[in-house]
């Protein structure tokens, strides 16, 4: 993810470049992601300070539902952190990455950068890239056949798996921590225990023992859901690479944006520009609205498509992918 757009290579993607540079998109945003942070970091002490307040009530699955979509922020906090939109050298975008992932929420920020640094390099490759590694789901027909109920009928759990997702990023997390393969291995372990301790502390002096598993199964559950949905529109159900792509062509053919406007922007954390954020992914994220013409236009022009749709047509899109991938199952043919 440190690769420089300056380095890669493809006439088409150079002068894309160019025009990006020239507009000066590729500037840091240091106000804008000052006041972020800030506005994150307050809602997560925030969160923390009703949750004490609130005490043994039912009342606190309300505090689960805000955390959860704090959780979320946080963790598309760390997301811009790993690809330098933040900071511009690596050791304090480690330094925040690591509050952010292993001390805030719980995951391994060290094996999450390495599964992403993979999946940017190759988005939808079948052998490459980790997020469309056949596990739960699968998303090329290959992979499905030889597979069981779950996978023919996927689609239908698509969103009911969503809701373990944070719990099997922490177990990855661990998992990760345990075979040595992630930087920093100490610090990220010791950190990595003390948000496990602190959290689960939290929850059995405050509440009680029914109410703390109540809030555990809620904040967890709409956690990976929440988390899910950011990232679900931008590449399930899109062409998967031969190998023979240019890095334009491999970025874009790949990607999927989502129409929105301010909102949808906050709320995905700019992902919904998952072309732009492909094609250059150290541009900080307020930048990305407006590079999207830019791109759009230029992909135009030298005749490679260019997908965007609406936020529920993605979904459906994703949903549609899945289930096509079932059908040789289905239909006993696999």
């Amino acid at each position: 993810m440190t690769t420089t757009a300056e380095t890669r290579s493809g006439s088409d993607f150079a002068e894309l470049n160019r025009r990006i540079n020239a507009a000066g998109l590729l500037r840091r945003r240091p106000g804008h992601y000052a006041v972020r942070l800030i506005l994150v970091a307050l809602a997560y002490l925030g969160g923390w300070t009703a949750f004490a307040l609130v005490g043994a009530s039912w009342w606190t699955l309300a505090v689960a539902a805000f955390l959860a979509v704090v959780f979320t922020q946080v963790g598309l906090v760390a997301h811009d952190l790993a690809h330098r939109q933040v900071f511009r050298t690596n050791a304090p975008s480690a330094r925040a990455g690591l509050i952010a992932g292993n001390l805030a929420i719980g995951m391994s920020y060290g094996y999450w950068m390495d599964k992403h640094t993979k999946h940017h390099a190759n988005p939808n490759h079948d052998d490459l890239d980790p997020d469309v590694s056949p596990a739960a789901l699968v998303w090329s027909v290959e992979h499905a056949r030889g597979k069981g109920f779950l996978v023919r009928y996927q689609a239908w759990f698509f969103f009911p798996l969503l809701t373990l997702l944070g719990m099997s990023l922490k177990r990855d997390s661990v998992r990760a921590l345990r075979a040595g393969s992630v930087k920093r291995r100490g610090l990220e372990s010791a950190l990595l225990g003390i948000h496990f301790i602190g959290y689960a502390a939290a929850l059995l002096i405050v509440l009680s023992p029914l109410q703390a598993l109540a809030f555990l199964v809620v904040h967890q559950a709409l956690f990976g859901v929440y988390l899910g949905l950011t990232f679900a529109p931008n590449h399930k159900g899109m062409p998967h690479p031969d190998g023979t792509e240019d890095y334009l062509r491999k970025q874009v053919l790949t990607s999927r944006n989502v129409r929105g406007g301010r909102f949808v922007d906050v709320a995905l954390g700019g992902l919904n520009y998952q072309i732009e954020h492909h094609l250059f992914p150290a541009m900080p994220m307020p930048n990305l609205r407006a590079a999207q013409p830019i791109v759009r236009d230029y992909c135009a022009e030298i005749g490679v498509p260019y997908e965007m749709t609406g936020l529920l047509e993605s979904y459906r899109q994703a949903l549609r992918h899945l289930h096509d991938v079932g059908a040789e199952l289905r239909a006993g043919r696999a």
